[in-house]
């Protein structure tokens, strides 16, 4: 099987790139970074993405678009920047597989963005969407683009909707933003109540549901949750940090909500399990390995 990683150089672009190239799979890369090593890697013009030349080229059976952008507050900051790659961006690589392979499978990743503050717990995948952020917002338009693809063009395609991801890899956000903080200060200052709460899952078990899409997935453009069904508040991942850089530093909320983020996340993860997804990693791991990665750099 071929499949082209769009992001390959991204987060969980770089892992699923790994994991499939350990299997048979015939691994495409395609980012805006220059690579002169590896024959299979397509690079793209970050400033006026086209793929028509790939599609046209290379025979692909999946396309996993790991790409765009993934920060809310930069989507306040830039929502055009924030538009143009998340939700034009599909648009362009949908248009291409229309016009040049119509059979490719198309897998996008969504985020739990889309629900905003959900009215119950766990969500599933029928809840309404009530986007917080421009970021959420371009994610939204992004699946009704996929919809589109496929109710008029037959294109075999999904959304995966990644809740709370982390790993190694990943410098920033809350876990690379907690370490700074245990690293460099005395008192632990985070935002909220500690009440907050989220939907954690490993990039390994993303990488591992991914799989189970490409085998199960009904590809009519349907969204999936992609999560462990499990909610944990950030003041029990705090601790978790504590207990790793065993010490007494003093954690405190500062009681204020940042723009575009969402109170409390929990996935209900049925579609997923269905297809046979088993949870690897805990947070507790999780974290562990994951400061045992930093400590390395």
């Amino acid at each position: 099987m071929n499949i082209l990683i769009i992001g390959s150089k991204g987060f969980i672009g770089g892992h699923a790139f790994d994991y499939f190239k350990s299997l048979d799979f015939k691994v495409y890369g395609c980012d805006v970074v220059t690579d002169y090593n590896d024959e299979d890697y397509i690079q793209i013009d970050a400033t006026n993405s086209n793929y028509h030349s790939i599609f046209e080229q290379n025979e692909i059976d999946v396309c996993l678009n790991c790409s765009g952008a993934a920060s809310v507050p930069l989507s306040l900051e830039n929502p055009l920047k924030d538009f143009s790659l998340n939700t034009l961006n599909v648009f362009k690589i949908l248009e291409a597989i229309r016009c040049y392979q119509p059979n490719c499978k198309f897998i996008n990743l969504s985020s739990a963005a889309v629900y905003g503050n959900p009215t119950a717990l766990p969500i599933n995948e029928k809840a309404s969407l009530n986007p917080l952020s421009p970021y959420g917002i371009h994610k939204m338009q992004a699946e009704q683009i996929i919809k589109e693809f496929h109710t008029f063009y037959n294109i075999a395609s999904c959304s995966l909707r990644i809740f709370s991801a982390y790993g190694e890899g990943l410098k920033k956000q809350l876990f690379w933003d907690l370490y700074q903080k245990f690293i460099n200060n005395d008192q632990i200052e985070l935002y909220g109540t500690g009440g907050e709460s989220r939907d954690f899952i490993h990039v390994l078990d993303i990488i591992e549901a991914i799989h189970l899409v490409i085998q199960k997935a009904q590809f009519c453009g349907e969204e999936i949750n992609i999560a462990n069904g499990q909610e944990y508040t950030i003041q029990y991942v705090a601790s978790l940090f504590q207990k790793n850089f065993h010490n007494n530093k003093s954690i405190q909320f500062n009681n204020q909500v940042k723009q575009g983020d969402p109170l409390n996340w929990c996935a209900d993860i049925s579609v997923l399990k269905e297809m046979g997804y088993q949870q690897k990693i805990s947070i507790e791991t999780g974290i562990q390995n994951y400061i045992d990665w930093i400590n390395t750099l």
